[in-house]
């Protein structure tokens, strides 16, 4: 074993820790457990837990079922929310092969990849998450109306609890467990808050916002409300979105800056990494708004990015470069705006970093920046500006994966298949359901 195991080995034992939950995710994003008691951690460590790989989306096929999980021991946190019984421990594990080759079916692997492709051309990846999700009162029934725990709006402070209240547990949560927050505030819909995480690598990131769904679901139920990542759930209602920042250093010093750019300080690299991540945006989109239901958010309005451009006081576009302190290096980002919280996010941020590292290697020019508010222009203004849109549906965004080289690289062939088989099978099972509104169209009453 390494000096981190061995410290987490010991941590263990120092604070009396009665079961280690082992976290992985499938490839639509569900987080995955398997608890193990505490002696079983050193034969984790070196020999791996084995699991029927079959039994996850999008794993693996029955007759090369065999699987391991093996814990990262640097994502080692007490959960503060199962302290009842004795401490509850938990790590993400990466997925290994019987004969401990990394799973290519491994989300996590997936990133991991394209974080060694970065580390080749000299680059570490860091990210920024914004993450919105709606507060409503329990439901006892699908039938029943959803019913927001306010009728707050932007910034609105909520007096007597509610959500202030919420989100400060939320906070002192995820703070005690190592995940920094910058600030959180409520969001546009009724009910719907946002809570941003502070800048980290990208693996990291990726395992604090895992890690942040469940918390926030777990608060909730202990509150007796239901919390929710579904980017759409009402309509005439803002959307949520996860919004990303994100930035490459090298060294320690951060590659998208330079302070003599006529582009808001952006340098090359970070230009020609914005015009990656627009070349590739309908390809991917599938990734970082991977249901029915997200397309619903992208075009219903309420500030949610739909066109395929760039700005700066401008969000409307679906990539902003904002210039909050611009005498700060460390701070230059760029920020995607269209993913949203129900994404897998290891699967967007290895898209998201792939497409900005091939604007990067092929040098692309970023294109003229959209000044205009984009939702108001005419679809002729927009043509006239070259300005394409995101896929309309998630079947058009279906279509839009199948036919790409780059993301059936970046994926890999059986996280490539099984999404698209996982996402054809939503779009049929949605487009065979009659709704309300149909019936309503049709039968008098």
């Amino acid at each position: 074993m390494d000096s981190a195991q061995e410290d987490v080995l010991q941590k263990i034992a120092e604070l009396g820790v009665k079961f280690i939950r082992l976290w992985f995710t499938d490839v639509s994003g569900s987080l995955k457990s398997v608890a193990i008691d505490p002696a079983e951690l050193e034969d984790a460590f070196i020999e791996g837990i084995g699991f029927d790989g079959s039994a996850i989306e999008g794993f693996t096929r029955v007759y090369e079922s065999d699987m391991l999980l093996r814990p990262d021991a640097s994502t080692f946190q007490i959960l503060p929310w199962r302290g009842d019984d004795g401490e509850v421990g938990r790590m993400f594990c990466d997925v290994y092969t019987p004969d401990l080759r990394p799973a290519r079916s491994d989300p996590r692997r997936v990133l991991e990849r394209q974080l060694e492709r970065a580390a080749d051309l000299g680059f570490t990846f860091r990210i920024h998450p914004e993450i919105e999700f709606y507060l409503f009162k329990p439901l006892t029934s699908l039938d029943e109306p959803l019913r927001p725990i306010d009728n707050a709006s932007y910034f609105d402070h909520v007096p007597n609890g509610g959500d202030n209240s919420f989100r400060r547990r939320a906070v002192a949560m995820l703070e005690e467990m190592g995940i920094s927050v910058e600030f959180s505030h409520h969001e546009n819909g009724p009910g719907q808050n946002e809570i941003d995480l502070r800048a980290c690598d990208a693996l990291t990131g990726s395992d604090n916002i895992m890690t942040f769904r469940i918390l926030i679901e777990e608060i909730a139920m202990q509150e007796n409300l239901l919390a929710t990542f579904m980017p759409k759930p009402m309509a005439g209602q803002a959307g949520s979105g996860m919004h990303i920042h994100m930035s490459l250093f090298e060294g320690e010093e951060n590659a998208f800056y330079n302070a003599g750019s006529d582009i808001y300080q952006l340098s090359d690299t970070g230009q020609a990494f914005t015009a990656g991540l627009l070349a590739h945006a309908r390809e991917y989109s599938a990734i970082v708004n991977q249901h029915v239901n997200s397309y619903k958010r992208l075009w219903g309005g309420s500030e949610a990015p739909s066109y395929i451009c760039w700005g700066h006081n401008n969000r409307s576009a679906l990539v902003r470069v904002p210039l909050y302190k611009p005498e700060k290096a460390g701070d230059a980002r760029i920020e995607y705006r269209a993913t949203d919280p129900a994404a897998n996010p290891y699967l967007a941020c290895a898209c998201l970093l792939a497409a900005g590292l091939d604007g990067i290697e092929k040098e692309m020019k970023l294109p003229l920046e959209a000044e205009d508010d984009v939702w108001r222009l005419s679809d002729a203004e927009r043509r006239a500006q070259g300005i394409p849109t995101l896929p309309l549906t998630l079947e058009e965004a279906i279509g839009e994966l199948r036919q790409s080289e780059f993301m059936a690289k970046v994926l890999g062939e059986e996280v490539f298949a099984y999404v698209l088989r996982n996402k054809e099978r939503e779009w049929r099972e949605y487009s065979a359901q009659i709704t309300r509104g149909e019936l309503a169209k049709f039968l008098r009453v």
